[in-house]
């Protein structure tokens, strides 16, 4: 077996093995961004059709299909960094010599004008808890937005990386398949074929049984809070919008919190419907889940919660969408080999049951 392999690794197949290598070696530095331009560009492709089919000109149908994705989600990152930023600039400016020379004892005469009289008995205790909760973020928020704009020219290199990739692979993602095509042998092209179909529904599972669903509960969510008369209510909608796409974590945070601050200012009619509103969130997403999903591959709900979990911590911000895509179309590569050599051993069988019968013959 060993020379079977070695007699196929001709000088050829040596060469482009090693410029692999050395080409990903190249491309560690933005491969998220490339594979993430590779991912939109699938979804980029049925667009980028539908408005060239109107306008005639491919490039320009695509930069336009390109635009209606990347806008929306550059304007939502912006919005949610200027929200944070600007609340913690604007309590750390407005109480600047409280926090800075603030003690316990004055937070806490902050706090008894905020809470109700019934509450006034442990002031002292939820007074210790806050002044090392606000000092704590706000130093955290501060370090973040400065690291960030530290960052500002590494991130609009990702980005131009992000742009070109996903023109790129939308104008000639079919060319690119040639090549792959080339490498799968002949006798494999059944297997590569089915796996290609279980990953493509994986990518629909994915998009449509979480994103799709997070964005949905996510406008509910905003609605649902604007109704209710709470400030910021767009920006409550997308955390809670984000929240959903964890497993573990669902809308439950958002609307716990609102809940339990009404109860603290004495808001009790609202902090019930509010509680109520949360769990219906909650129960509508055992039905949306579901009922989008379903149609696609059925993928385990562990295989997403560790994707979600581990991909931010080795991708970064990115890893929310790469890190369940990896596990998911892994999934997908060892579900359509389970089902090839489940086919083998059914053909094996009926080809030694046909031997047997003629050989009674």
């Amino acid at each position: 077996m060993e020379k079977d392999f070695l007699g196929k690794l001709s000088l050829p197949i040596l060469i482009v093995i090693i410029l692999l290598g050395l080409s990903f070696t190249v491309l560690m530095p933005v491969l998220n961004m490339i594979l993430l331009g590779a991912i939109f560009a699938y979804g980029l492709r049925p667009v980028a059709k539908g408005i060239g089919s109107k306008l005639k000109f491919k490039s320009v149908s695509i930069v336009i299909a390109i635009l209606i994705l990347l806008i929306p989600l550059i304007l939502l990152v912006a919005y949610i960094i200027l929200i944070i930023s600007g609340f913690a600039i604007n309590f750390f400016s407005a109480n600047h010599n409280a926090i800075s020379g603030m003690s316990s004892g004055q937070l806490s005469v902050m706090v008894s004008h905020i809470l109700p009289a019934q509450y006034h008995s442990s002031v002292g205790s939820i007074a210790n808890s806050l002044y090392s909760f606000i000092t704590s973020l706000l130093k955290t928020v501060i370090n973040y937005i400065i690291s960030l704009v530290k960052r500002i020219p590494y991130i609009s290199l990702e980005l131009c990386v992000l742009f070109f990739s996903m023109y790129y692979f939308t104008k000639d993602g079919d060319k690119f398949w040639e090549y792959v095509q080339v490498f799968i042998p002949e006798e494999r092209t059944e297997f590569f074929d089915n796996m290609f179909f279980q990953i493509e529904n994986v990518l629909k599972s994915i998009f449509f049984g979480h994103f799709l669903t997070a964005i949905i509960i996510g406008i509910i969510a905003g609605i649902g809070f604007a109704l209710l008369g709470y400030p910021f209510a767009l920006f409550l909608g997308i955390i809670t919008g984000v929240f959903q796409l964890i497993p573990i974590f669902g809308p439950w945070p958002i609307y716990t919190v609102l809940c339990l601050w009404d109860l603290f200012t004495g808001n009790y009619l609202r902090a019930i419907i509010v509680l109520i509103f949360g769990i219906f969130l909650s129960m509508s997403d055992m039905y949306i889940r579901p009922a989008l999903s379903s149609k696609y591959a059925d993928i385990h709900p562990l295989i997403l919660f560790i994707g979600f979990i581990s991909g931010p911590l080795v991708f970064g911000i990115v890893g929310f969408i790469l890190g369940p895509l990896f596990l998911g179309i892994t999934y997908a590569v060892i579900k359509s080999y389970k089902i090839e050599v489940e086919k083998s051993k059914i053909e094996t069988k009926e080809l030694s049951g046909k031997t047997d019968i003629q050989g009674d013959e």
